[in-house]
């Protein structure tokens, strides 16, 4: 590979606990300078670098993404939304809600922005990554509102994650929408099952 085809190395300074196995696929410094580029009205606590894993970088790995002010990595498949609108990268982490029989309830947790003046190959990696982890997602009526039901890929594991988002409205809680929620995500999972050969 020649030189200009050579992939930038993380500064071990700032360079993120990997684990064993995992891979640095892209890495980006928000704002100028290495400061962070994360919105302060976002309320996120991304510092400059080195104040802890990851330090001031964002860094893309096979598993998931490293941020900066996080002590351990957000895998893929707890990603709901990632937008790159040219400078700035979004991201919007899964809260999980509830736990119920065989899947979770998530909501969409703070989303963290940061401006990435040379983001290199980080916004693809974080598109194709987060796109690659889902394996079914639909939108169904339940009583009162609706919901999406997704099933994620998880980074290293075998089979998936189950979850379902709520639209704002709906009555989570009641069981009408819990026991009509149920059969969804059931139908869904045979519907998905790998056929027996």
């Amino acid at each position: 590979m020649g030189l200009f085809g050579r992939k930038r190395r993380v500064p071990s300074a700032v360079r993120p606990p990997l684990a064993a196995g995992e891979r640095v696929l892209a890495w980006a410094a928000p704002g100028d300078g290495g400061s962070s580029g994360a919105s302060p009205a976002e309320g996120t606590s991304a510092g400059a670098g080195g104040d802890a894993a990851g330090g001031g970088v964002l860094v893309a790995t096979n598993l998931g993404l490293w941020l900066p002010g996080r002590g351990e990595r957000l895998g893929w498949h707890d990603i709901l939304k990632a937008v790159w609108s040219g400078r700035e990268l979004t991201v919007t982490p899964a809260a999980t809600a509830a736990e119920r029989d065989g899947y979770l309830v998530v909501a969409d947790g703070p989303a963290e922005t940061y401006l990435l003046l040379d983001p290199g190959d980080l916004p693809h990696q974080v598109r194709a990554r987060v796109t690659r982890s889902v394996a079914y997602t639909q939108q169904h009526p339940v009583p009162g509102g609706s919901g999406r039901i997704a099933a994620r890929r998880v980074a290293g594991a075998d089979g998936l994650t189950w979850t379902v988002r709520y639209d704002p409205g709906t009555p989570v809680d009641a069981d009408e929408v819990r026991a009509e929620t149920d059969q969804l995500v059931a139908a869904a999972r045979a519907a998905t099952a790998p056929a027996d050969l």
